[in-house]
């Protein structure tokens, strides 16, 4: 686990923690998915590769996430998101690759939307691992109980056991409200930039008929799909890691 200590930025009267390391662009951009933190192994993997290469390295937890302060429960794609752009705006200089893990995927692919309508081309490429963009909308709407729609209508939430945590999921209606006004996948996604996505078959959170719909969408762009056989959702073993520096290395390479 890493030792540095992270650094605060308010963002609209959250304090959000971040560790940032200085180095060669194009910098590399780490997000997290839901109810992950800046520390897991993924993250921490790209850390002591980033630190080998000289490479910049940004990574930060979401409000309600980690470190950072506020609530869990009082999150939307929409927080995150502009969470994600206020650091993402304060500490890169120059070209940047961001890679995304599952709803990490979705907030990059957003990011990408809103710097290119600001005017900001920054974003050298996409690494997308699990992608799981509008998965509120696409995976989890459509499967909600009688009980979850009850829970959403009259408590504003519901759970549900996690395999990763011993802490149920919460989705909030403020949450899937919400996540219908950010979605991605309702026409082509141009990002401007190549695209790297790996995706286990094996991955019981986000099917790999997911991914491969993102591709779909994806015909402007240079876009690789790595399928990895027997991979879950969290695509953390010795060999996945593995897999991902290869793929963030590459396209450091194409972007140039």
């Amino acid at each position: 686990m890493s030792t540095t200590t992270p650094i605060f930025l308010d963002v609209d009267g959250t304090s959000i923690a971040v560790r940032h390391a200085a180095g060669a662009e194009p910098g590399i951009v780490w997000l997290g998915g839901y109810k992950s933190d800046m520390l897991g192994t993924k993250a921490e993997t790209l850390s002591e590769w980033t630190r080998k290469e000289g490479r910049a390295f940004l990574r930060h937890d979401y409000s309600g996430h980690g470190e950072s302060g506020g609530a869990f429960a009082d999150g939307t794609i929409s927080k995150w998101l502009g969470e994600s752009l206020a650091v993402f705006r304060r500490f890169t200089q120059g070209r940047q690759i961001l890679v995304g893990s599952s709803m990490g995927a979705w907030i990059a692919l957003r990011m990408v939307q809103e710097l290119r309508k600001a005017g900001e081309n920054s974003v050298a490429g996409l690494v997308l691992l699990a992608p799981a963009p509008d998965f509120t909308f696409e995976l989890v709407e459509p499967v909600l109980t009688g009980a979850q729609k009850r829970d959403l209508r009259k408590k504003g939430f519901f759970e549900e056991p996690s395999d990763y945590s011993v802490e149920p999921y919460i989705y909030t209606r403020a949450l899937i409200e919400d996540g219908r006004s950010n979605r991605v996948m309702t026409g082509p996604v141009d990002t401007h930039c190549p695209v790297h996505i790996l995706q286990g078959l094996a991955d019981p959170d986000v099917p790999s008929s997911h991914a491969l719909k993102l591709v779909g969408l994806l015909p402007a762009d240079d876009v690789t799909l790595s399928l990895i056989p027997d991979g879950d959702h969290r695509l953390s073993r010795p060999q996945d890691l593995d897999m991902l520096v290869r793929a963030v290395d590459a396209m450091v390479r194409q972007a140039g």
